[in-house]
């Protein structure tokens, strides 16, 4: 079925439904980045595949909304459906609220699956439809009407990480955690969020693409916990693990009635940003609610020095592997075919060969010469193109291990290229450096320290749409809050940089038509010097992997730059050589050799 009968469909529902307005964003039913085939009805009604993005439908109009990363792809995804993109961000591009105030008229319904919009959009999608007169409807699941070959809920099994990797057992977690409910005066906390119950009961799964996350809810108590989740995944050790713990499992579905028999003697803490519509509206009216950003949030951005020290090693691991593709790409560029999908299998098959690698810890970006200017291209068999000398080629691509996730991206030249991509290269790789080499007094967020990657940018008349780094997981969500590198604050500003937190440094530049370039390393928060004037911090790099000699322009940077890219080598070489070839040793050297 086209995409043009899918909306045909899904109309003549609305229009037996009396539905005037209907919403599909991305979202599961735990506002998760990405989700699982069972949730992918957005992309199946419009064909646009990125991972972000919101479609609105009236009678006669459908409009898309995403971000700058994915203005290039959702325009060709979109092209011939008579779905509007709307460039979010842009100037004079009216957001979704907006559209809907100049097209809901008085009598009309809006709808939406209230479990795939967070309480506070629905809220916000509430007071439109009453000032516009209209009424709201949140319970009607379309795709169920329309996606007749819907995947089924993923039944992959749950797994325990050990303490080795964790660094912290369930039971001191739990106390933390209950320590900030007494101090709310709250006697339940409810969790929709998946990272944060999997980081408070140290359980992974396969539910969420690329995300080792089990579907669930969860309820902590005083002296108990109710897990909600198909206990089908779970072996009889976990179970037994979690009951240790006071952990009980219920099914799935059963947290909506749950929390509508709460009573006036419970007050629950919660994150009404991150919980779905309709599980709120489920919440019994009687119930105090303290609504707060979820203190796991914060207590699993900062990692442990056990977690630190596991992801020294994951790195060490990636770094291994990312080495020895790029010897390879060189090595085999011109000589036998690539193409952007053998590339990109070819390096996961390199990660695969590191002791306990568990899969990508994100779906991979591999692109080629002006597939590169789409932020976030992802390859099929119908873009897929092969590899030629003369352009450069970007990876974007990561891991999870045992050891921790992994996130690291790589621009590199096949062949040689021209001054304005080695340019552009320089630029970049100059940003990255600055950042990376920064001292700071804490107290700093991210948003403080952005500028220092964007000037060189900026300096130049260039910018680039989207962050210049993000928070990363330990085993969990690769892109993680509630730090990042933003000149911009979003609604929650970003809080100051702790030690041992994790946040990736990737400045790039995109010239639409011709080339994309950036370069992605993950930076550890570490605590130096404390004096008179506070505490210093600076960063340590966690990724090291050579950044392309063939594309920089040296008389492009200071002798300062020189020998920030010297010393960032020099390490690539000293950490990474002992676990490569011969021959493969010999090119990391020359392409780690000290720059003039």
């Amino acid at each position: 079925m086209s995409v043009l009968d899918r909306i045909e469909r899904l109309r003549n529902v609305m229009e037996q439904q009396k539905i005037d307005c209907y919403i599909i964003p991305t979202d599961d039913y735990h506002h998760s980045e990405y989700v699982g085939d069972y949730f992918k009805f957005r992309e199946y009604i419009t064909g646009f595949t990125g991972s972000a993005g919101t479609v609105v439908f009236t009678k006669d109009k459908a409009g898309l909304w995403t971000d700058g990363r994915y203005f290039i792809q959702a325009e060709a995804q979109l092209k011939g459906s008579g779905i509007m993109l709307y460039k979010s961000g842009e100037s004079d591009v009216p957001t979704i609220e907006e559209f809907l105030k100049s097209e809901l008229k008085e009598g009309d319904v809006l709808g939406f699956d209230g479990r795939t919009v967070t309480y506070a959009q629905g809220k916000r999608y509430c007071h439109i439809a009453d000032e516009n007169g209209a009424s709201l409807k949140y319970s009607l699941d379309f795709a169920q009407n329309i996606w007749k070959e819907r995947p089924e809920m993923s039944m992959e099994p749950v797994f325990s990480l050990e303490d080795e990797y964790t660094g912290e057992k369930i039971g001191s977690k739990l106390e933390r955690i209950r320590e900030i409910m007494k101090e709310n005066g709250c006697n339940a906390h409810v969790l929709s969020s998946l990272d944060d119950i999997a980081w408070l009961l140290n359980i992974r799964g396969n539910d969420i693409a690329y995300c080792p996350l089990v579907l669930s809810y969860a309820i902590v108590y005083n002296n108990s916990v109710e897990l909600f989740a198909d206990i089908r995944k779970f072996s009889d050790d976990i179970i037994n693990l979690l009951a240790e713990n006071q952990v009980k499992i219920y099914p799935y579905e059963d947290i909506y009635r749950k929390v509508s028999e709460m009573t006036s003697e419970d007050k629950l803490l919660l994150d009404s940003s991150i919980m779905n519509y309709s599980l709120y509206q489920s919440i019994s009216k009687e119930t105090v609610i303290v609504d707060k950003q979820n203190p796991e949030i914060l207590m699993k951005s900062v990692k442990n020095e056990t977690q630190a020290e596991n992801l020294r090693k994951a790195h060490l691991k990636d770094a291994v592997a990312h080495t020895k593709f790029m010897y390879w790409l060189k090595k085999n560029i011109g000589r036998v075919e690539i193409t952007e999908l053998s590339a990109s299998a070819r390096l996961e098959g390199l990660r695969a060969e590191q002791e306990h690698f568990l899969g990508p810890s994100f779906g991979p970006i591999s692109a080629y010469g002006e597939h590169g200017a789409i932020v976030h291209y992802s390859a099929d068999e119908k873009s897929n193109v092969p590899l030629k000398e003369g352009k450069l080629f970007m990876t974007d691509t990561g891991g999870h291990y045992l050891e921790g996730s992994t996130d690291i991206t790589r621009t590199v030249a096949l062949g040689e290229v021209g001054n304005i991509e080695k340019e552009h290269f320089t630029l970049v790789a100059r940003a990255m450096l600055h950042l990376a080499n920064t001292v700071f007094l804490y107290g700093c967020s991210g948003a403080n320290l952005d500028c220092i990657a964007r000037e060189v940018f900026w300096k130049e008349g260039l910018n680039f749409n989207h962050g210049t780094g993000h928070g990363v997981g330990y085993l969990l969500n690769i892109h993680e809050g509630p730090i990042n590198f933003r000149w911009k604050e979003g609604e929650r500003p970003a809080p100051a940089l702790e030690e041992n937190m994790v946040i990736t440094d990737e400045p790039g530049i995109y010239i639409e038509g011709s080339h994309g370039i950036r370069l992605e390393n993950e930076l550890l928060v570490r605590k130096t010097v404390k004096n008179e004037y506070g505490q210093f911090m600076n960063f340590e790099i966690l990724t090291y992997v050579p950044i392309d000699l063939d594309a920089i322009l040296p008389e492009k940077m200071s002798t300062e730059e020189k020998e920030m890219l010297n010393h960032y080598h020099k390490q690539v070489y000293e950490k990474v050589s002992p676990y490569l070839s011969a021959e493969e040793r010999i090119w990391l050297k020359e392409y780690t050799r000290a720059v003039k």
